[in-house]
């Protein structure tokens, strides 16, 4: 697992690198639509330009809330990103014989999830719950006007990014561990015939295939493959609910998000992706 995630959580640095010495809070301002609900759609969009796993999308999301990406957008970015991105679709497309259909219901599902969960989120937490103290971002911004950063040269500037990005690895990656640590425990003591035997009616292999994806902490590039091999068992309805809970919410990026985000918020997050996820799986099973 952590072979695996680790050349994604370094991608994320990197951005995250980028976005905090080349891009200003002017220039984000100057593109986010003012419009909540049209902020969450411009953020569940702009994932298919990162080609991010679940393990580096964190660290990119907390460096856009700190330039001052509303809250609502940013997590609609963080929920789409490691499933929208071509990578992430080109794999679940091979993985299903070259199946679209399997690719549409995966990404619409997604889309949708993240929308709902961004819209309560901008409801239910007006203030961003960053446990980075939010007065002194906003110290830190006066301090770091815009002006500044751009007469700066560039090869000092692509140091400050070598050296942000170095930071945030290694106060991201001891969460990684942690996580990968459990959810290979898990793995190892909890049996996954103990799990597949629940799944009898439309609402239990929903929940299922749910707790599956949170124990199994599955790279979103990889977990396609292992969703196909549960066709002859599960039905489309809860795979989807499998595809989409996963590179949202999993044990790795909970640590993750434990430790850029309040605990209160986290919580209310993994209930909302949860509850609007069932939801969703729901609905797939009963028309598709």
């Amino acid at each position: 697992m952590i072979m695996e995630a680790i050349p994604f959580v370094l991608l994320g640095v990197l951005i995250s690198g980028v976005i905090q010495s080349f891009i200003s809070e002017r220039w984000i301002a100057r593109i986010m639509p003012r419009n909540r609900f049209l902020a969450s759609l411009f953020g569940c969009s702009v994932g298919i330009l990162f080609p991010s796993c679940e393990c580096g999308i964190v660290p990119i999301t907390r460096r856009l809330l700190n330039k001052g990406v509303p809250l609502n957008a940013g997590i609609a970015f963080m929920l789409t990103g490691p499933i929208i991105n071509p990578i992430v679709l080109f794999a679940t497309y091979i993985a299903f014989g070259n199946d679209w259909h399997v690719v549409l219901i995966r990404s619409g599902m997604a889309f949708a999830v993240a929308l709902a969960v961004s819209m309560c989120v901008a409801i239910l937490f007006p203030v961003v719950p960053l446990r980075v103290n939010e007065q002194q971002v906003a110290a830190t911004a006066e301090h770091s006007p815009t002006v500044t950063v751009k007469q700066d040269p560039l090869l000092p500037r692509l140091g400050h990014v070598l050296l942000h990005s170095v930071d945030e690895f290694f106060s991201v990656g001891k969460y990684l561990v942690l996580g990968a640590f459990i959810a290979a425990s898990m793995q190892t003591f909890i049996p996954t015939s103990s799990l597949l035997h629940l799944g009898s009616n439309p609402l239990m292999s929903s929940l299922v295939m749910i707790g599956l994806a949170f124990t199994m902490s599955l790279c979103s590039e990889a977990d396609a493959f292992i969703a196909s091999s549960f066709r002859s068992t599960f039905s489309m309805g809860s795979i989807s609910a499998f595809l989409v809970y996963g590179p949202m919410i999993d044990i790795k990026n909970t640590l993750m998000l434990l430790a850029a985000f309040r605990g209160k918020f986290v919580f209310a997050l993994i209930a909302l992706v949860t509850v609007f996820t069932l939801i969703g799986s729901l609905i797939v099973g009963r028309f598709v």
